[in-house]
This record gives structure tokens, sequence and C-alpha cells, in this order.
């Protein structure tokens, strides 16, 4: 029950579903990327992308002193159909600004 509600809980903000759906068009991006491209402050974007973690939908890789976000694989059918209906609805979502350099 618990996993369930945090999976829901991730997805119950439309900056969150913005994100969401901006990681899984662009593949694997830097926070500094998403920081560019929906010109908000890095403690705002670290505190949406662990929401988004816990809930079950992106892994993290630390490379140095930065933090790069994907889509977790495997990811669950349930999980799956969610960042499906999310691309249906039409969400208007930045192009991708490199924010730095690696």
């Amino acid at each position: 029950m618990e996993v369930f509600l945090q999976t829901i809980g991730a997805i119950n903000d439309e900056t969150r579903l913005k994100i969401l759906h901006f990681i899984d068009i662009n593949g694997e991006v830097c926070v500094c990327d998403l920081e560019s491209s929906f010109e908000m402050i890095q403690s705002r974007i670290s505190r949406h992308l662990k929401i988004l973690k816990d809930g079950g939908f992106l892994k993290v890789d630390r490379r140095g002193r930065w933090a790069y976000y994907s889509i977790r694989s495997p990811l669950d059918q349930f999980r799956q159909s969610i960042l499906k209906e999310i691309s249906y609805i039409g969400l208007s979502i930045p192009p991708l600004k490199k924010g730095c350099e690696v």
C-alpha cells in the first residue's frame, strides 16, 4: 500500500508530471540541465526529483559533482502505463537547455 501511495503522490503535481515527461522524452539529464530548461532553482528541482525517485520512476547516477536522472529500468507495468498516459495529456514542456559542462 505504501509503495502505491508513494507512486500516486509522486505524480500528484503538475511540475513533477512535466519533469517526468521531460526526462522520458530526453533520456538521461543532469540536474543542471533541468535547472536551465525549467528555469528553477536547484533545491526546488532536487525536491521534485527526490519525490519522483521515491515514487519508483527515476534512477540517479552520480558522476563527480553532477547527478544524472533517467527513467528507471526495468519499469513495472503500472509505472509504464502512467508514463504512457502522461504522454497523452499534452503537457507543455520546455526544450532541453544544457546547463553545465561535463
